[in-house]
């Protein structure tokens, strides 16, 4: 897949020349919208910072990262998709990563999900060596309603299927995102309700807002 344009969009694999403007867009827009972060109090994009850097050029570097651009606006970048390989040797070292991270709000997160992927058992559940994680998806504010969202994930199910990823997979902790996804054919494989999902004192950790009361993960066979 080079790039593929429908209503003056164009979406397109991201390099690694691209991370300036996106790591921008993800502080404007993905931060500022994503229901765990949003409900944080924290200033989560400066959490960790170095190592998300890190993480997301590793994941450029697949050819696994989309990006759309409005040809009409100067080619502005107006939405992404941050995507990755995962093995089964992937679960133990997220959940190591994870719980030596300084404790702050990203750690949780890191935590949570960690332990989301574990009780999912994706790879024994699929009978899979590998899979698709989509790790991360933002659309700019002005576009959102448009399908933009479905045609960026759509198209990775193409890139997918194109470097032989079996399944591709999608953790949703937003009930647009989850409703978003099972439009395109992705199923609920496993759930967990934030009010379930408690510390020491019995108090739920994250607490979004309505209608994001639980995390998704998706899956589809490519």
């Amino acid at each position: 897949m080079s790039s593929s344009t429908k209503d003056g969009i164009t979406i397109r694999i991201m390099t690694k020349e691209d991370y300036p403007s996106v790591k921008a867009f993800m502080k404007d827009d993905f931060f500022q919208s994503e229901p765990l972060c949003q409900s944080s109090g924290e200033t989560v994009h400066c959490q960790h910072e170095e190592a998300n850097d890190e993480h997301h050029l590793s994941m450029i570097a697949q050819g696994t990262c989309l990006m759309a651009i409005d040809e009409n606006k100067g080619e502005r970048l107006v939405g992404l998709v941050l995507a990755e390989a995962q093995y089964p040797e992937d679960l133990e070292k997220n959940r190591i990563e994870a719980e030596t991270m300084e404790q702050n709000f990203w750690a949780r997160t890191c935590i949570f999900l960690s332990e989301i992927e574990r009780e999912a058992n994706l790879f024994e559940r699929f009978g899979i060596p590998k899979l698709l994680l989509s790790h991360t998806t933002s659309v700019d504010a002005s576009m959102r309603g448009r399908g933009l969202g479905s045609r960026l994930a759509a198209t990775l199910m193409e890139v997918g299927r194109a470097k032989g990823f079996p399944v591709m997979v999608a953790f949703c902790t937003s009930f647009y995102s989850a409703r978003q996804k099972e439009a395109l054919g992705m199923k609920c494989v496993h759930s967990l309700s934030y009010a379930d999902y408690k510390d020491d004192q019995g108090r739920p950790i994250f607490t979004p807002a309505e209608p994001h009361t639980m995390v998704r993960v998706l899956a589809i066979k490519l």
